[in-house]
């Protein structure tokens, strides 16, 4: 298989990286943020034919160097690519993302923002079998739901571990600092996604996520609290039984069903045993810690452009956040100032996504300039 790989140095990118040399995959595109030293060693390394950076300096003596805001599409759409792993945040995800499913390349989708922004232009790829999800809760619901009809689903449910302050009293989160939030009990992550982890935006976000990938209407999909995360995801059926799918919380194991899928991937993981699944204990969110559960489900109700927006302002406050310009119990209120401000495009295409993305991030800069924001 030829890959081509966006987001080469995140975690996403350099797990998938660690498949590649264990499946002896071909890298023929990379893509990264920085031109750094980890860069050019897998350059190096996998000899690509094409890759880019946006940071940095540098060109190798092979393969050709792309640049400029279509890097990404043209890295996804080069000729000799069967596979993009799509691992790059933000609303640069979604310009490669339209272009690999609309070639009929397939996409192994580690980018919930792109996901979710592009919502109805997205509502096919899936069932074309041209966009697998890699988060692991959305894979681990994409084996559950393979040929199982829509109508004999009566809900899906997600798993999060509850972030690093879980356990904290309520009454001392908006002490947290950006250490605190950082430190996951359970995967190692880029600051975004773990400070959303926190938070639980993340969950939301991929509630949304969830129903645009699988079509399921937002009121029949669910998050639990589950703290060892060995189960992903659950789905419960019209007769009563739930289904669950369970492995060690280890990304390799769905970046490989991506990249094999529709075959299953042999010996990806470790098998569980017994003493693995001694503590398997779940409980429902409490809605006064993560507000941001409810307020993810009122934007993908509404849709439109409203998750676009979400992602987007969510990147500016977890920013703030880490920079210390607002505390960690500012990072939920300035999302919603911005939603609530927000005239939503219902119907929107590819430029009115990219403007919705791009008000967000303005406004969320001007509430953080003023006293609304703190």
């Amino acid at each position: 298989m030829n890959l081509a790989v966006l987001g080469a140095t995140g975690s996403i990118g350099r797990q998938t990286l660690a498949v590649a040399r264990r499946r002896g995959d071909r890298v023929v595109a990379l893509a990264a943020r920085r031109a750094g030293p980890e860069f050019w060693q897998l350059v190096e390394e996998f000899r690509p034919e094409a890759y880019s950076y946006d940071e940095g300096s540098g060109e190798a003596a092979f393969g050709r160097r792309l640049s400029g805001p279509s890097a990404l599409t043209e890295l996804a759409l080069w000729p000799t690519v069967d596979t993009v792993v799509l691992a790059v945040t933000g609303f640069d995800g979604l310009p490669p993302l339209l272009a690999a499913v609309g070639a009929g390349r397939r996409v192994a989708a580690a980018t919930k923002e792109a996901i979710i922004a592009g919502g109805d232009l997205l509502r096919d790829a899936v069932a074309r079998g041209l966009l697998v999800p890699v988060d692991s809760e959305h894979a681990a619901a994409f084996q559950l739901l393979g040929g199982r009809p829509p109508q004999t689903v009566r809900r899906l449910i997600i798993t999060t571990s509850g972030g690093a302050l879980r356990d904290w009293p309520l009454e001392r989160l908006s002490d947290a600092t950006p250490e605190d939030a950082l430190r996951h009990p359970n995967w190692s992550m880029g600051p975004l996604v773990t400070i959303d982890s926190a938070t639980l935006m993340n969950k939301g976000i991929e509630l949304i996520e969830a129903h645009v990938l699988f079509g399921l209407p937002l009121e029949r999909l669910d998050v639990w609290i589950h703290p060892t995360q060995i189960v992903h995801a659950l789905c419960e059926t019209v007769d009563g039984a739930l289904y669950a799918s369970l492995a060690r919380p280890d990304m390799r194991l769905p970046i490989e069903q991506a990249l094999a899928y529709p075959d299953v991937p042999e010996g990806a993981l470790r098998p569980l045993e017994p003493e693995d699944m001694s503590e398997l204990r779940f409980a429902r969110p409490d809605a006064l810690r993560y507000p941001s559960l409810r307020l993810c489900r009122d934007a993908g109700t509404i849709g439109g452009t409203m998750p676009a927006v979400l992602t987007a302002v969510d990147q500016v406050a977890v920013q703030a956040f880490l920079s210390g310009e607002i505390g960690f119990g500012s990072i939920v209120p300035l999302i919603a100032s911005v939603l609530d401000r927000h005239e939503v495009v219902v119907s929107p295409d590819f430029a009115a996504l990219k403007a919705a993305d791009a008000w967000a991030r303005r406004q969320a800069q001007v509430l953080l300039r003023g006293s609304e924001a703190r």
